[in-house]
């Protein structure tokens, strides 16, 4: 199993400046780059300062400048926010720009927030479908000559401009939960990205039995698929308590902007209390030291070697949690020294 590490810049109060919070992303990415590390993934949203990633391709392309093997993908490109030609082309430009170290994971997006902004009137089922349509026109497009006529785009033949560096094009991965995502990921030859969010095992181990499933109906060759999961390597006991109560505010901060009822400020959500934390029981911290990948350094490693059991071929260490920079830093530092290398 390998490793990647999943990260954006993440702000949770006006008094933090956005140009530091970059260089502190950047700084995460190049120990994950010196560590061996396979890949880096930063995803796209718009107009949070919840998760700040207007343009993942860009940070992508200014973060091959930083870093000098380490793979650079999107995790996730929000699919119905783009025109496949665009997008093939400004993938396939990354690629040139990074001298073929892109990998496009792609999705239908999750917050209404975003839709009813940049999309009005859409909604998941629709998201899906483009998403659908828009994904297999990508190598099509990278090939070249292709012309489409589908329900959401219709254009002549059209070959991206430029061409990515890789013969075939960055791979593409698919952001998949339910069954009919995972079968039409693997029939269309694409890798898969899951993620159970706040949920632990049961909920792991469901996810690559879809995966199973879809592959068992398909004849081609088997792709790979990555799980995604907050972790956080502690000290000790008491760090664990801590990080478990700081990612149990996160994921209260999560599903609020994806209820998409409270006020939006300068890009900042109105603050929950502490009353609203302690009342949302799904989310308490105790229930995510149970189900997140989070523990010591033998902890983590033995929920790790249960993934790779399960056939898991690469671990996305999600290390956005609203926590500081030098807990973050510290606990990859302790994910890098203590238990990357017990799976070399």
């Amino acid at each position: 199993m390998e490793f990647s590490l999943f990260a954006h810049m993440e702000r949770t109060s006006a008094d933090q400046p956005q140009d530091r919070l970059y260089e502190e992303f950047i700084e995460l990415c190049k120990m994950a780059d010196d560590s061996g590390m396979r890949a880096v993934w930063t995803g796209e949203h718009h107009g949070m300062d919840f998760t700040i990633a207007p343009n993942p391709l860009m940070s992508l392309v200014d973060l091959s400048h930083h870093t000098k093997n380490v793979r650079l993908g999107t995790g996730t490109v929000i699919a119905p926010f783009w025109h496949p030609i665009k997008l093939a082309g400004e993938a396939a430009a990354a690629d040139l720009m990074t001298g073929g170290r892109i990998e496009l994971g792609i999705a239908r997006g999750a917050y209404s927030y975003e839709y009813e902004r940049l999309h009005p009137g859409l909604d998941p089922w629709e998201a899906g479908q483009r998403m659908r349509e828009i994904a297999p026109l990508l190598p099509k497009l990278w090939a070249g000559d292709c012309s489409h006529e589908g329900e959401f785009f219709q254009f002549p033949s059209t070959t991206a401009a430029p061409k990515p560096v890789q013969s075939d094009g960055p791979p593409i991965w698919i952001a998949a939960r339910d069954p009919n995502s995972h079968e039409f990921g693997v029939e269309n030859g694409f890798n898969i990205q899951v993620t159970p969010l706040w949920l632990g095992q049961e909920e792991i181990e469901t996810l690559m039995g879809r995966f199973n499933a879809a592959c068992a109906k398909h004849d081609g060759k088997r792709p790979k698929i990555m799980l995604l999961h907050h972790t956080y390597v502690g000290a000790d006991d008491a760090d664990v308590g801590q990080a478990a109560h700081e990612l149990s505010r996160f994921y209260n901060y999560f599903g609020a902007w994806f209820q998409n009822k409270r006020p939006v400020r300068q890009g900042l959500i109105e603050p929950l209390t502490d009353d609203d934390i302690a009342a949302n029981g799904l989310m308490a911290a105790k229930n995510l030291a149970r189900d997140l990948t989070i523990g010591t350094s033998d902890q983590v490693t033995d929920r790790l070697r249960r993934y790779q059991d399960l056939g898991y071929d690469e671990f996305s260490y999600w290390i956005d949690s609203g926590m500081s920079f030098e807990r973050k830093r510290a606990s990859l530092a302790r994910f890098i020294d203590t238990v990357m290398p017990k799976f070399q």
